[in-house]
Protein backbone atom coordinates (compact mmCIF):
# COMPACT_ATOMS: atom_id res chain seq x y z
CA UNK A 1 0.00 0.00 0.00
CA UNK A 2 1.00 3.45 -0.75
CA UNK A 3 0.84 6.64 1.44
CA UNK A 4 1.58 9.97 2.29
CA UNK A 5 5.49 9.22 2.95
CA UNK A 6 5.43 8.70 -0.95
CA UNK A 7 3.97 11.62 -2.05
CA UNK A 8 6.51 14.48 -1.22
CA UNK A 9 9.26 12.09 0.91
CA UNK A 10 12.37 14.28 0.28
CA UNK A 11 13.19 17.65 0.56
CA UNK A 12 16.73 18.16 -0.44
CA UNK A 13 18.90 21.78 -1.36
CA UNK A 14 21.02 20.01 -4.26
CA UNK A 15 20.99 17.22 -6.95
CA UNK A 16 22.42 14.29 -6.02
CA UNK A 17 24.18 12.38 -8.76
CA UNK A 18 21.79 9.46 -10.91
CA UNK A 19 24.47 6.52 -10.38
CA UNK A 20 22.87 3.62 -11.41
CA UNK A 21 20.88 1.61 -9.10
CA UNK A 22 18.69 -1.64 -9.58
CA UNK A 23 14.72 -1.37 -8.82
CA UNK A 24 13.58 -3.93 -6.13
CA UNK A 25 12.26 -7.14 -7.27
CA UNK A 26 8.62 -7.97 -7.06
CA UNK A 27 7.40 -10.41 -4.73
CA UNK A 28 3.85 -9.38 -4.30
CA UNK A 29 2.32 -8.19 -7.33
CA UNK A 30 0.05 -5.23 -6.63
CA UNK A 31 -3.67 -5.91 -7.66
CA UNK A 32 -7.35 -3.76 -7.17
CA UNK A 33 -6.85 -2.18 -3.54
CA UNK A 34 -9.35 0.24 -2.07
CA UNK A 35 -7.58 1.46 1.40
CA UNK A 36 -8.72 3.96 3.56
CA UNK A 37 -5.82 6.08 5.42
CA UNK A 38 -5.95 8.35 7.64
CA UNK A 39 -3.68 11.68 8.37
CA UNK A 40 -2.69 13.60 11.47
CA UNK A 41 0.02 14.98 13.71
CA UNK A 42 1.39 12.00 15.68
CA UNK A 43 -0.48 12.02 18.64
CA UNK A 44 -2.30 14.90 17.49
CA UNK A 45 -6.30 15.53 15.86
CA UNK A 46 -6.85 14.42 12.61
CA UNK A 47 -5.86 16.67 9.57
CA UNK A 48 -7.37 14.58 6.65
CA UNK A 49 -8.49 11.13 5.52
CA UNK A 50 -7.37 9.30 2.97
CA UNK A 51 -8.14 6.89 -0.19
CA UNK A 52 -5.54 4.37 -2.09
CA UNK A 53 -7.20 3.96 -5.24
CA UNK A 54 -5.04 1.22 -7.53
CA UNK A 55 -6.12 -0.53 -10.47
CA UNK A 56 -4.32 -3.04 -12.89
CA UNK A 57 -4.27 -3.90 -16.38
CA UNK A 58 -1.75 -6.61 -17.35
CA UNK A 59 1.80 -5.52 -15.49
CA UNK A 60 0.80 -2.07 -15.72
CA UNK A 61 -0.55 -0.23 -12.33
CA UNK A 62 -2.18 2.63 -11.55
CA UNK A 63 -2.04 4.04 -7.70
CA UNK A 64 -3.42 6.94 -6.89
CA UNK A 65 -3.57 8.35 -3.35
CA UNK A 66 -5.89 11.40 -2.26
CA UNK A 67 -6.34 13.64 1.02
CA UNK A 68 -9.39 15.54 1.62
CA UNK A 69 -8.34 17.64 4.74
CA UNK A 70 -10.42 19.15 6.85
CA UNK A 71 -9.62 23.01 6.19
CA UNK A 72 -10.56 22.15 2.39
CA UNK A 73 -7.01 21.70 1.23
CA UNK A 74 -6.29 18.64 -0.69
CA UNK A 75 -3.08 16.43 -1.42
CA UNK A 76 -3.51 14.05 -4.82
CA UNK A 77 -0.52 11.89 -6.23
CA UNK A 78 -1.42 9.21 -9.08
CA UNK A 79 1.92 6.77 -10.12
CA UNK A 80 1.94 4.68 -12.88
CA UNK A 81 4.06 1.46 -12.82
CA UNK A 82 5.42 -1.49 -14.24
CA UNK A 83 5.63 -5.16 -12.46
CA UNK A 84 7.40 -6.96 -15.24
CA UNK A 85 10.00 -8.56 -12.72
CA UNK A 86 11.07 -5.29 -10.80
CA UNK A 87 8.84 -2.58 -10.29
CA UNK A 88 9.31 0.33 -12.70
CA UNK A 89 8.15 3.88 -12.44
CA UNK A 90 6.16 4.75 -15.51
CA UNK A 91 4.66 8.47 -14.61
CA UNK A 92 3.70 10.41 -12.15
CA UNK A 93 1.40 13.28 -11.41
CA UNK A 94 1.13 15.31 -7.83
CA UNK A 95 -1.20 17.71 -6.72
CA UNK A 96 -1.04 19.83 -3.61
CA UNK A 97 -3.06 23.14 -2.70
CA UNK A 98 -4.86 24.58 -0.02
CA UNK A 99 -4.18 26.60 3.55
CA UNK A 100 -2.64 23.34 5.07
CA UNK A 101 0.32 23.50 2.47
CA UNK A 102 3.28 26.58 2.43
CA UNK A 103 2.53 26.76 -1.50
CA UNK A 104 0.84 25.14 -4.15
CA UNK A 105 2.25 22.39 -6.10
CA UNK A 106 1.95 20.22 -9.13
CA UNK A 107 4.58 18.30 -10.63
CA UNK A 108 4.75 15.79 -13.44
CA UNK A 109 7.27 13.02 -14.04
CA UNK A 110 7.29 11.48 -17.41
CA UNK A 111 9.95 8.28 -16.36
CA UNK A 112 10.70 7.60 -20.37
CA UNK A 113 12.02 11.10 -21.25
CA UNK A 114 13.39 12.03 -17.96
CA UNK A 115 11.27 15.41 -17.90
CA UNK A 116 9.83 16.44 -14.98
CA UNK A 117 7.27 19.89 -14.67
CA UNK A 118 6.72 21.31 -11.96
CA UNK A 119 4.27 24.48 -11.55
CA UNK A 120 3.62 26.26 -8.25
CA UNK A 121 2.78 29.47 -6.00
CA UNK A 122 2.91 30.77 -3.04
CA UNK A 123 0.04 33.24 -1.82
CA UNK A 124 1.14 36.31 -2.73
CA UNK A 125 3.24 35.44 -5.46
CA UNK A 126 3.01 34.42 -9.35
CA UNK A 127 2.89 31.09 -10.24
CA UNK A 128 6.38 29.07 -11.19
CA UNK A 129 6.96 27.24 -14.03
CA UNK A 130 10.34 24.63 -13.85
CA UNK A 131 10.83 22.58 -16.28
CA UNK A 132 13.95 20.00 -15.70
CA UNK A 133 15.47 17.21 -17.79
CA UNK A 134 16.79 14.80 -14.95
CA UNK A 135 18.81 11.20 -15.49
CA UNK A 136 16.19 9.14 -13.51
CA UNK A 137 17.85 5.92 -12.42
CA UNK A 138 15.92 2.83 -12.86
CA UNK A 139 14.93 2.86 -8.47
CA UNK A 140 13.25 5.84 -8.91
CA UNK A 141 10.42 5.56 -6.32
CA UNK A 142 7.61 8.25 -6.55
CA UNK A 143 4.80 6.74 -5.54
CA UNK A 144 5.84 3.69 -4.31
CA UNK A 145 7.94 3.75 -1.32
CA UNK A 146 5.73 1.55 0.81
CA UNK A 147 4.93 -0.94 -2.09
CA UNK A 148 8.72 -1.44 -2.02
CA UNK A 149 9.60 -2.31 1.48
CA UNK A 150 6.64 -5.04 1.33
CA UNK A 151 8.84 -6.76 -1.62
CA UNK A 152 12.16 -5.68 0.22
CA UNK A 153 13.97 -9.77 0.82
CA UNK A 154 15.37 -10.24 4.24
CA UNK A 155 18.79 -9.26 4.14
CA UNK A 156 18.85 -8.20 1.06
CA UNK A 157 17.45 -4.59 1.43
CA UNK A 158 18.87 -2.11 -1.21
CA UNK A 159 21.16 0.63 0.65
CA UNK A 160 19.28 3.60 -1.07
CA UNK A 161 16.29 4.71 -3.51
CA UNK A 162 16.33 7.30 -5.67
CA UNK A 163 13.39 10.26 -5.43
CA UNK A 164 12.60 13.15 -7.56
CA UNK A 165 11.34 15.90 -5.05
CA UNK A 166 8.48 18.23 -5.49
CA UNK A 167 9.99 21.18 -4.71
CA UNK A 168 9.52 24.10 -6.80
CA UNK A 169 12.71 23.56 -8.85
CA UNK A 170 12.86 19.33 -9.41
CA UNK A 171 15.78 17.85 -7.46
CA UNK A 172 16.68 13.94 -7.97
CA UNK A 173 17.70 12.54 -4.56
CA UNK A 174 18.33 9.48 -2.89
CA UNK A 175 17.15 8.32 0.37
CA UNK A 176 19.49 5.96 2.17
CA UNK A 177 17.44 3.14 4.06
CA UNK A 178 18.04 1.52 6.93
CA UNK A 179 15.92 -0.96 9.90
CA UNK A 180 15.70 0.66 13.36
CA UNK A 181 14.16 -2.70 14.62
CA UNK A 182 10.91 -4.44 15.15
CA UNK A 183 7.66 -2.71 16.92
CA UNK A 184 5.05 -4.72 18.55
CA UNK A 185 0.85 -3.82 17.51
CA UNK A 186 -2.14 -5.65 18.28
CA UNK A 187 -4.98 -5.96 15.56
CA UNK A 188 -8.15 -7.34 16.18
CA UNK A 189 -6.88 -8.72 19.83
CA UNK A 190 -3.70 -10.88 18.04
CA UNK A 191 -0.65 -9.47 18.76
CA UNK A 192 1.83 -8.70 15.59
CA UNK A 193 5.20 -7.34 14.53
CA UNK A 194 6.11 -4.29 12.20
CA UNK A 195 9.73 -3.82 10.65
CA UNK A 196 9.98 -0.21 11.65
CA UNK A 197 12.34 1.00 8.00
CA UNK A 198 14.08 4.75 8.56
CA UNK A 199 14.56 6.76 4.98
CA UNK A 200 17.09 9.48 5.40
CA UNK A 201 17.58 12.11 2.79
CA UNK A 202 21.25 12.08 1.58
CA UNK A 203 22.22 15.22 0.87
CA UNK A 204 25.87 15.45 -1.23
CA UNK A 205 28.39 17.84 -1.25
CA UNK A 206 28.96 20.81 0.58
CA UNK A 207 25.50 21.21 0.99
CA UNK A 208 25.37 18.22 3.11
CA UNK A 209 27.43 18.90 5.67
CA UNK A 210 26.19 22.58 6.24
CA UNK A 211 22.48 21.20 5.74
CA UNK A 212 22.61 19.87 9.50
CA UNK A 213 24.13 23.09 11.02
CA UNK A 214 21.45 25.71 9.22
CA UNK A 215 18.86 23.14 10.12
CA UNK A 216 17.78 22.60 6.35
CA UNK A 217 18.37 18.68 6.73
CA UNK A 218 15.02 17.03 5.86
CA UNK A 219 13.72 15.19 9.16
CA UNK A 220 14.00 11.27 8.78
CA UNK A 221 10.93 9.40 7.61
CA UNK A 222 9.57 6.67 8.73
CA UNK A 223 7.26 3.53 7.48
CA UNK A 224 6.05 0.11 9.44
CA UNK A 225 5.66 -2.55 7.80
CA UNK A 226 3.38 -5.57 9.10
CA UNK A 227 5.19 -8.78 9.34
CA UNK A 228 3.71 -11.75 7.67
CA UNK A 229 3.80 -14.12 5.02
CA UNK A 230 1.58 -11.17 3.07
CA UNK A 231 3.26 -8.15 4.40
CA UNK A 232 1.41 -5.27 4.45
CA UNK A 233 1.38 -1.42 5.56
CA UNK A 234 0.68 0.16 8.46
CA UNK A 235 1.94 3.49 9.28
CA UNK A 236 4.39 6.13 8.34
CA UNK A 237 5.74 9.22 9.48
CA UNK A 238 6.95 12.00 7.26
CA UNK A 239 6.92 15.91 5.66
CA UNK A 240 4.54 16.10 2.71
CA UNK A 241 6.12 19.45 1.69
CA UNK A 242 9.55 21.37 1.94
CA UNK A 243 9.95 22.62 5.32
CA UNK A 244 6.45 20.78 6.92
CA UNK A 245 6.20 18.86 9.96
CA UNK A 246 6.63 14.95 10.19
CA UNK A 247 2.33 14.07 9.43
CA UNK A 248 1.17 10.38 10.14
CA UNK A 249 -0.41 8.09 8.08
CA UNK A 250 -2.46 5.12 9.66
CA UNK A 251 -3.82 2.62 7.79
CA UNK A 252 -7.61 2.24 9.35
CA UNK A 253 -10.81 0.09 9.49
CA UNK A 254 -14.48 1.32 8.69
CA UNK A 255 -16.24 2.40 11.94
CA UNK A 256 -19.81 1.05 12.32
CA UNK A 257 -22.48 3.28 14.00
CA UNK A 258 -24.00 1.72 17.06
Amino acid sequence: MRCGVCVVLAIASCVISSAAADPVAVRFAEGVVHGFLTLRSPGGPLLASGDLLQTASGSRVTSRLVFRFADGSISDDTAVFTQRGHFRLVSEHSVQRGPAFERSIEMSIDAATGVVTVRSRKEGEEEKLEREQLQLPADVANGMIPMLLKNVRPGAMPHTLSLVAATPKPRLVKLALSVAGKDSLSIGGRRHTATHYVLKVEVGGVAGLIAPLVGKQPPDAHVWILDADVPAFLRSQAPMFAGGPLWQTDLVSPVWPK
